[in-house]
């Protein structure tokens, strides 16, 4: 580093005419200086020494305390172990006769039994004290650690002098209480370590518990025993040693002492020795009191130009020692430090602006940052370094340091090719007429901010931004939107047969699809649209600006026509999945992100329900229409918990005789205010929700207990049938529901009968092939309900063993039309019986219907003609109490009467 002298202020001509006498000042305030020096080194070298010779004395006295309490330590390990093979009264007597505990001036020991009272003692009258109520005795006894425990002898142990407890806990055979090795020693055999001479006439040997109440203390030469120590120990302990104790927090006699301490390495105990400092200081102080004399009488003719030197050789003393000291500090901290530190001084213009600054000084982490070295760095302007950087930008955060004394910032450095880092925090303090400035490199802190925003922003399947991404920044973009008097239009993207690849070919190929989907996306969309992955199989397109309704709309139908083509995953996988896409237009359909994408929601799955691979436009119809399908939704949930269902029974007869030969259980609706709900107003929710699974269960539950009532009452009974979904098929619940209700009930399975529509039998459904297989096993019939309106074949009706044929009542109403519904009607009929299946025909509301069905051999029918849907109360009494008409034509005629 370049060095700068120093500038010599121009003192030398002012004082040119004095000298001598400034000369001769110079030479008193020399010998004054070098008497003050000598003096304070004594004293200072004086309390140095003292110091350690009462830090020394601590240790001394540390290690004393510690063989003292380890001796202590091992005779009530012994008398513990002693007792506890043989508890008698006189073992410590037998002890004595053997040469043990013959000196009772410092020393007594004890044996105390369980119950608090005095066992066995060296000192004859202490076999009636009773201690059970001592705190020592209380720990011993509610702890079953048997560890030497010392602390302050108890009132009830009567002790004469000043003395220190040590206890240790005994066991019995079972590892129970039994009492307590008690030893009392006097305080003088533990202080009485050194003497007058040694810790002088004020010294003070201590010694203290580090947690407890415990502290003896010894002063020098023997003198009445006062509380010296400081009340609050813990600050003492907790501090350096030695140090100097006075004040307020030194000893209560007022005499401030250079005091040590020590605590052992193995008890819970502290040593503690404080030598006066006056004592320790007397030498120094007659020493310096006899400089300054000799000093006084050599300088008497010059005492004011003596003084008036002395006070500038000080304060020139220490203002270079300070420097010497900044810098010393300040290139040890630098020079050892990963961070860039620079020393700038300011350029000043005439009016004593700062119009740059300096670099003065700087380690060499901090010219490695700018790709220079230390020698090229100092002298150097900022506006040089960072040339990358609007000039005044930079000298302005430099003034404003200097004005207010500190600044800090983090920047990106300027892009140059010769800089070793990217981020900076910069922190600049003003230091005198300069400042300093510390330059830490934060660059990958920042590069770990980055991925951390790009993680929390990202889609890490499909690399697209995010939910997270799309509600952060939708709601700038509706703002600058606004201002500009622009319309946008959010795209709401779900694509139509994910969960179907996704279940048919796992996981991992459905990832791919979404990834391939992503790609497809955003391919088809301007550079500054964007598009964001909701979740799941759903996107949402942004179009920025949208100039119309037609080009939105040429947009998403771009996205459905593009979707409908086959997606290649994987070498042998071909994925057909379409889209459907819903629209909200700002600020029509909405002026905030949430309700822009819960109306382009609304708006996607409408297109979804009206058939898919369509767009749709948000309108408020649709809104009013998601509303109400989450009441009715939220009211079936209530009914299906309130048991709000019931059943009613449409009765199926012969259609020669009218014999009653089975019902249909049909579900209704009874809700308390809207009263009866037909099953066409909530049935589609509960299949397109899922609710019809526990409907479902309520409707079979509840066949097979009316069944089972009717039985209890003697009614004559029918078989009942029951309509299952394809999603309660698909479900595989079915044949266990069934076969656990016909068990609660005990109702035989030939009672209950399952009609299932003619999509469930499309495709090659192997779960659904099994399931019916497994109904039928139970015993119980299986119904092809609405027979002509979907696409069964023969070779499927053969396949799954079906019994009953139902035809829907629309080749009914054809029967006595002028068309062939009578030729096809005859076709299903003899198609049916060529297969082992019988006919029913539904909806039967004339006598000219039911003359052709009779023609025509169907095995039964059904309809408002027989009866509509009742009650059970109603059907059991109109049709299953009544006898079983004659075999005529006319058993049909009572049948208007009941419609």
């Amino acid at each position: 580093m370049t060095k700068h002298a120093a500038p010599v202020p121009p003192l030398a001509s002012r004082y040119l005419p004095l000298l001598w006498p400034i000369l001769a000042l110079c030479c008193c305030a020399l010998l004054w200086g070098v008497t003050l020096v000598r003096t304070d080194a004594e004293t200072a070298r004086a309390g140095e020494t003292a110091l350690r010779q009462a830090d020394a004395y601590a240790e001394a006295y540390q290690q004393y305390l510690t063989r003292s309490i380890a001796e202590m330590d091992q005779i009530t390990m012994q008398l513990k172990h002693s007792w506890e093979r043989s508890p008698r009264p006189g073992l410590l007597e037998d002890m004595r006769g053997d040469g043990m505990f013959t000196d009772n001036t410092f020393l007594s020991v004890s044996v105390v039994g369980p119950d608090g009272r005095v066992r066995s003692s060296t000192r004859p009258g202490h076999e009636a004290a009773g201690l059970a109520a001592t705190r020592f005795f209380q720990q011993h006894r509610n702890n079953n650690s048997t560890a030497l425990r010392i602390g302050v002898v108890p009132p009830e142990l009567r002790q004469a002098r000043e003395a220190v407890l040590f206890t240790r806990r005994i066991d019995s055979a079972d590892d129970d209480f039994d009492g307590v090795v008690v030893i009392v020693v006097d305080a003088q055999y533990l202080t009485s370590f050194v003497g007058p001479a040694a810790i002088g006439q004020d010294g003070v040997l201590a010694l203290a518990a580090s947690e407890g109440k415990l502290r003896v203390e010894q002063r020098s030469a023997g003198e009445a025993r006062q509380a010296l120590l400081p009340r609050e120990l813990r600050p003492l302990i907790d501090s350096p040693s030695p140090r100097l104790l006075a004040g307020e927090q030194g000893f209560t006699d007022g005499v401030a002492r250079m005091t040590g301490w020590r605590a052992s390495p193995v008890y819970p105990v502290v040593a503690i020795v404080a030598l006066s400092q006056r004592e320790a200081l007397a030498t120094a102080q007659q020493y310096g009191q006899d400089s300054r004399n000799t000093v006084a009488l050599a300088s008497a003719g010059v005492m004011v130009l003596g003084l008036l030197a002395c006070v500038l050789s000080q304060r020139s003393a220490v203002r270079l020692r300070e420097q010497d000291e900044v810098r010393r500090a300040y290139r040890t901290a630098t020079e050892s430090a990963n961070d860039g530190f620079y020393m700038a001084s300011p350029l000043l213009d005439r009016t004593g602006e700062a119009i740059d600054f300096v670099i003065v000084d700087c380690n060499e982490r901090g010219a490695y940052f700018y790709g220079l070295t230390r020698e090229d760095m100092v002298g150097r302007r900022v506006s040089e370094l960072e040339r990358g950087l609007p000039g005044a930008e930079v000298i302005e955060s430099y003034r404003a340091a200097m004005a207010n004394g500190f600044y800090e910032e983090d920047r990106r450095m300027p892009v140059d090719a010769r800089l070793n880092i990217a981020w900076g925090r910069r922190r600049l303090m003003r230091v005198g007429n300069g400042l300093a400035i510390t330059l830490q490199d934060i660059s990958e802190r920042k590069a770990h901010e980055d991925q951390l925003q790009r993680m929390a922003n990202e889609d890490p399947l499909t690399g697209l931004p995010n939910r997270h991404w799309l509600l952060d920044y939708v709601p700038a973009v509706l703002a600058r939107a606004g201002s500009a008097n622009e319309e946008l239009a959010l795209l709401f993207v779900d694509l139509d047969e994910f969960k179907h690849v996704n279940d048919s070919h796992g996981h991992a190929v459905g990832d791919r699809l979404l990834k391939a989907a992503a790609r497809r996306l955003v391919a088809l969309l301007r550079p500054n649209d964007r598009v964001a992955r909701f979740g799941g199989d759903e996107f949402v397109v942004l179009l920025s600006p949208a100039h119309d309704e037609g080009q939105v709309a040429d947009v998403a139908e771009r996205i459905v026509t593009a979707f409908r083509a086959p997606f290649a995953i994987g070498d042998e996988i071909q994925a057909s999945i379409g889209a459907s896409v819903g629209i909200a237009m700002f600020p029509r359909d909405g002026l905030d992100a949430h309700t822009l994408i819960r109306h382009a929601d609304i708006a996607m799955y409408a297109g979804k329900n009206d058939g898919r691979g369509q767009h749709r436009f948000f309108d408020q119809a649709l809104s009013v229409s998601v509303r109400q399908r989450a009441l009715l939704k939220q009211r079936l949930l209530e009914a299906i918990e309130r048991k709000q269902f019931l059943l009613h029974y449409q009765p199926r007869v012969a259609p020669l005789t009218g014999e009653l030969l089975s019902m249909e259980a049909l579900l209704r609706w009874q809700h308390p205010e809207a009263g009866m709900i037909a099953p066409g107003d909530f049935i589609p929710l509960a299949e397109s929700t899922g609710l019809i699974l526990p409907i479902g269960e309520l409707v079979i539950e509840g066949a097979c207990a009316q069944l089972a009532a009717w039985r209890a009452e003697g009614t004559r009974l029918v078989p009942v049938s029951i309509n299952v979904s394809v999603k309660q098929f698909s479900s595989g619940r079915v044949q266990r529901q069934l076969e656990a209700a016909l068990a609660r009930h005990r109702i035989p399975a030939a009672l209950l009968e399952i009609e299932i529509t003619e999509s469930v039998m499309m495709g090659d459904h192997d779960d659904i092939v099994a399931e019916l297989a497994a109904i039928r096993a139970l015993g119980v019939k299986l119904h092809v309900d609405d027979f002509g309106t979907g696409y069964s074949s023969l070779a499927q009706l053969q396949r799954l063993h079906m019994d009953v044929l139902k035809v829907d009542r629309a080749f009914t109403a054809e029967l006595d039309g002028p068309g062939r519904g009578k030729v096809f009607f005859q076709a299903i009929v003899s198609m049916a019986h060529a297969l082992g299946m019988e006919v029913v025909a539904e909806g039967v509301e004339t006598e000219a219907q039911l003359a052709i069905l009779r023609e025509l051999g169907c095995d039964e029918v059904q309809g408002y003609l027989i009866s509509k849907p009742l009650p059970p109360d109603m059907v059991a009494a109109r049709f299953l109490r009544q006898p079983v008409p004659e075999h005529d034509c006319k058993g049909l005629q009572p049948a208007h009467a009941i419609q």
